[in-house]
């Protein structure tokens, strides 16, 4: 058996050399759907290789249904999981001849729960495909040549192999490898902002629960345990997790099941229309959703859950646009905070830009910042660097969520900038160019345990996020002009045309009669018209209504119109919570506009993080003198160059 070489890189090119097997018989983009089963398949069989013999002997000598003893089964390998199949990788290779037989023979010699989890990978296809071709037996040789025993390849190892595996597939395959990886860096820093502070969990013995809605190979929540048994090693921290993967699922539990934990907390499916963990609450919650998520395919089940169940489900503060899900994922973890007498819940959930800002007052983006802010669960938003993860440039945004702030944080969020922490990486991947040091996560983890004000760090009240925006009107000023222009508008309208041909034209020869006429009040005009209205016949409102508007043109030195507003004109501003609307459109309006008032029914709440504007500081251009003096400098230097040319 040869061992894998030392660094990362050459470990995952070590396995991906299968493709070379695989090359003449699939697409590029097809060899992962090999090469992640069988990889994870060989890591199983790795971990069996101790007490594969006792647990083969154990089942001969049991009659019937092996399944149903799967208890005594797993008991007997030392793990959640076990083979009874008389194969392993080593000994297929035995008689190449019976090699598609013998395969079958060992994948189904599993336990219930590993097949369970391997059946997502649908493998079985491709054993055939590869019997057919002629290339199982080589496929699986090499597999056999690979150590993957826990001794050698640690869980945490063999999670960052998994990993790459799928994002070097997710490239070949023209997918989004940021939706199955979040960087390791990004999840140390997760999970320190997290944990910080959490003192109870040092107590000996301690038991709590972390839950990612969407978990991938599960990365999240073994740094998360890794972490915790670093601080204290008799704590044990039950992980939860639901994906919509089915290999990444796969992979998941397989990861599980080898660390001892119970794979049946790891489910597949939909969070939103499939919830796994229904009615469950949790100590803690990770989450890296995918950016930007389009659900519209669920959007049926969603708004009916919102439209039904309100406030009592898990959508009621507010749904946001179809194109863009990932907040969903935040109300979806909020559902699921034990109650604050129970002790309460932390929430970490990395997103990107829109979630701060995107939506108008009233909107769902903002409905559900307002909920999140005026219940006082928001703690805190790290900014991160760009360019930090696989599939995106963009700058990204950690929130720290909880409904147990400490109490010096109760009514205030916490903002740091940590977008200018990073360094550079020697070798990009995709998009990731830039990472978080450990002295960056560090320095972050400092300034959030520290609550000051600072240059990195802002303190602020819950208030500062609101604002009520407020509709601000400008009266209707307007004459009423009857020209042969005006009138084809009132000929045209709808209204006019839905009078009987008869009508029309007997109200047409009275109102062309009045061409040439200007008025400069509503009043003035009704009376004018009274008697061509009336020598047409019996005219109904709404004619009467679109002949008067046709007649309407707009004069800024007309009369207001009584109690009417200029829809052309009307504007709206957005008006600090601490500041009175009154002073603010005093100050801001009313020497541009002094006939402007607020029309107060449609005034609404809004809230948004303005966080790029609390960092930004502002850089004086230069001086006018030294740029006409560059400029002229540098046409001196081209006529030199031109001069060199000419000679």
């Amino acid at each position: 058996m040869m061992p894998l070489p030392d660094s990362h890189a050459q470990r995952v090119n070590f396995i991906w050399s299968v493709k070379e097997i695989l090359r003449d018989h699939y697409k590029r983009h097809q060899y992962g759907e090999v090469i992640l089963p069988l990889c994870t398949v060989r890591r199983l069989d790795c971990e069996l290789d101790d007490t594969k013999e006792k647990v083969v002997a154990k089942a001969s000598s049991i009659k019937g249904d092996l399944d149903a003893h799967a208890e005594l089964l797993a008991h007997v390998a030392g793990h959640p999981f076990y083979n009874t199949s008389n194969f392993s990788f080593e000994t297929l290779l035995d008689d190449p001849e019976h090699i598609t037989e013998n395969v079958y023979d060992y994948l189904q010699g599993f336990s219930p729960n590993a097949r369970f989890a391997l059946q997502k990978f649908e493998i079985e296809s491709h054993i055939d495909r590869m019997g057919e071709a002629g290339i199982l037996f080589m496929v699986i040789q090499r597999f056999a040549s690979i150590d993957l025993c826990p001794a050698t390849v640690s869980n945490l190892e063999m999670g960052y192999i998994y990993e790459e595996l799928i994002r070097v597939n997710a490239e070949l395959s023209n997918e989004e490898a940021g939706e199955h990886f979040t960087p390791r860096e990004v999840i140390h820093l997760m999970v320190n902002l997290l944990f910080a502070d959490e003192d109870q969990l040092l107590t000996p013995g301690k038991i709590a629960t972390i839950y990612d809605p969407a978990c991938g190979t599960g990365g999240m929540l073994t740094v998360a345990e890794n972490y915790l048994r670093g601080k204290n090693p008799k704590a044990r921290l039950h992980l939860y997790g639901q994906e919509i993967q089915p290999e990444s699922f796969a992979i998941c539990q397989s990861d599980m099941m080898i660390k001892d934990e119970q794979a049946a907390r790891i489910v597949c499916g939909d969070s939103f229309t499939q919830d796994g963990f229904e009615g469950m609450a949790f100590d803690y919650m990770l989450a890296n959703p995918p950016y930007g998520k389009d659900w519209k395919t669920i959007e049926k089940a969603i708004k009916e859950e919102h439209a039904s169940l309100g406030f009592s489900g898990r959508f009621g503060a507010g749904l946001p646009p179809t194109s863009d899900g990932q907040i969903l994922f935040l109300q979806q973890m909020i559902s699921k905070m034990r109650p604050a007498k129970d002790g309460g819940s932390r929430i970490g959930i990395v997103m990107n830009g829109s979630p701060l800002f995107s939506g108008e007052a009233g909107s769902g983006f903002s409905d559900i910042r307002r909920w999140i802010i005026e219940n006082d669960w928001l703690e805190a938003i790290v900014g991160l660097p760009d360019q930090l993860f696989y599939n995106t440039g963009i700058y990204t945004y950690v929130w720290v969520v909880t409904n147990r702030k400490r109490p010096e944080r109760q009514g205030y969020v916490q903002l740091i900038d940590a977008r200018m922490l990073f360094r550079k990486m020697r070798k990009s991947l995709g998009f990731k160019r830039n990472e978080l040091s450990p002295e960056d996560i560090a320095q972050v983890t400092h300034l959030y345990e520290s609550f000051t004000n600072g240059e990195l760090s802002r303190i602020l009240p819950n208030e500062f996020f609101a604002y009520r925006n407020v509709t601000v009107e400008r009266p209707l000023r307007v004459r009423f002009d009857l020209t042969d222009e005006t009138l084809r508008s009132a000929y045209d309208s709808k209204p006019f045309q839905s009078l009987s041909e008869e009508v029309r034209e007997a109200l047409s020869e009275a109102l062309h009669n009045l061409v040439g006429g200007s008025f400069r009040s509503r009043a003035d005009l009704e009376v004018a018209l009274a008697p061509a209205l009336k020598r047409a016949g019996k005219i109904r409102s709404p004619v009467k209504k679109a002949i008067i508007n046709a007649f309407m043109v707009r004069d800024p030195d007309a009369d207001p119109l009584e109690g009417e507003a200029d829809s052309a004109l009307r504007d709206t501003e957005n008006v600090p919570f601490d500041e009175s609307v009154a002073d603010f459109i005093a100050r801001e309006v009313l020497p541009y506009a002094p006939d402007a008032w607020v029309d107060e029914s449609k005034t609404k709440v809004g809230y948004e993080i303005p966080f790029t504007r609390q960092f930004y500081e502002y850089v004086p251009p230069r001086p006018l003198e030294e740029i006409d003096a560059d400029i002229k400098a540098s046409e001196r230097r081209i006529l030199d160059l031109l001069s060199e040319v000419t000679k």
